[in-house]
């Protein structure tokens, strides 16, 4: 089996300026999901996919290729990962590269390591026939969430069911981002990933911090220190 793993750096992130490549405890933070990809020693091939040439010199120096830099439409706000997964796959094809099996590793997601990766690829080879994707335990039950009226009111906002015991109705999981292993066949003609033949990889909550805000660069740069 060839296995090629796609980390997705787009420049121009408005939430965090530059995230991809802002130090976080010394080093880029596209470092630490490109060492833990070369680390893992699944892959023929760790890749970055990204629109920049500033961002392609980093990965680079860490030990990822850029053999070809995204396009501009699939490097837009509205462009999804699966377009540039496909982008990916389609110019590896052009030069006569193909793989079995794609990982997307998102750089925002520094605390996943090596390990995660190989654990998630055995679960992968022993188990799925579409794809494996990582969740971590639910923060919150979603029992005791809901929609809210502009007013405010609690209009339905919860059952009374919901309202119940903090731990009623067992364990919930959420995706946390870090790791889609997905059979590049069955990709070719189906998207969703969450139905039968898939497996859920499950993290700790501590390595499933998704940087998406300054408060996430925070506390992952914190947890990683510590």
């Amino acid at each position: 089996m060839r296995n090629i793993a796609i980390i997705p750096a787009r420049s121009g992130s408005k939430g965090v300026k530059d995230k991809n490549i802002r130090p976080m405890a010394g080093k880029p933070l596209m470092a630490y999901t490109i060492e833990a990809a070369l680390q893992s020693g699944q892959f023929d091939e760790v890749m970055v996919s990204t629109d920049s040439e500033k961002y392609a010199e980093i990965a680079r120096k860490h030990g990822a290729s850029v053999p070809f830099l995204r396009s501009e439409t699939n490097a837009s706000d509205t462009a999804s990962s699966w377009d540039m997964v496909d982008e990916v796959l389609e110019n590896y094809a052009k030069r006569g590269q193909q793989f079995d099996s794609f990982c997307l590793l998102q750089p925002t997601s520094p605390l996943r390591d090596a390990e995660d990766i190989a654990k998630a690829y055995e679960l992968f080879r022993t188990k799925a026939s579409f794809a494996v994707v990582s969740v971590c335990e639910a923060e919150h039950s979603p029992l005791w969430c809901g929609h809210l009226p502009e007013s405010g009111e609690f209009l339905d906002f919860i059952s009374a069911d919901g309202a119940g015991q903090r731990q009623a109705g067992g364990k919930f999981y959420r995706l946390n981002g870090a790791i889609y292993i997905v059979d590049i066949v069955k990709f070719a003609t189906e998207r969703f990933l969450y139905q039968a033949g898939s497996y859920a990889y499950v993290m700790c909550q501590e390595k499933s911090v998704d940087i998406d805000t300054e408060i996430d660069f925070k506390l992952a740069e914190l947890i990683m220190k510590e």
